[in-house]
């Protein structure tokens, strides 16, 4: 399942429109609009707005697909009050949330990790044949490594 298709099951199953969606992140709707039809890819400050904005819905599930959509600790149950922001928060773990910022880390460093293994292997050094020493004069001198 695409990361456009995990939003709009997210978006329906919290029974929100994308300009709903889109005031409660903090971002124009015609960007929900360019990401839900597949125009545009959600850029990881989107993604972060999203999961600060939702703390119930799991970042695994979000950017990878694996796991279930909702946090286990954030289920609700009849015996949740509504915050201020109108999230829904249980009495009995408000205290064991922990702030975004670890699982945000978290997932740059995932990353990072996989754009430096990219890189990594794109760069990998030849054996050198052959260098050459250009002169100020215009002359040169070559140089065969292992041919003397």
């Amino acid at each position: 399942m695409l990361l456009r298709e995990r939003i709009q099951g997210f978006l329906k199953k919290e029974n929100k429109t994308s300009a709903q969606f889109a005031e409660e992140i903090g971002v124009q709707p015609s960007g929900i609009s360019h990401i839900l039809s597949g125009r545009n890819n959600p850029s990881l400050d989107f993604i972060i707005k999203m999961l600060e904005k939702y703390p119930y819905l799991s970042s695994e599930w979000l950017l990878f697909g694996r796991g279930p959509m909702y946090k286990a600790q954030y289920e609700s149950s009849l015996f949740d009050e509504i915050n201020a922001e109108g999230e829904n928060v249980t009495i009995d773990n408000v205290d064991e949330r922990k702030p975004l910022e670890s699982e945000i880390k978290s997932i740059e460093s995932q990353i990072d990790k996989r754009s430096a293994e990219k890189n990594e292997n794109k760069f990998k050094p030849e054996k050198i044949t052959r260098i050459i020493w250009f002169y100020e004069n215009n002359t040169f001198e070559e140089f065969l490594p292992g041919k003397d």
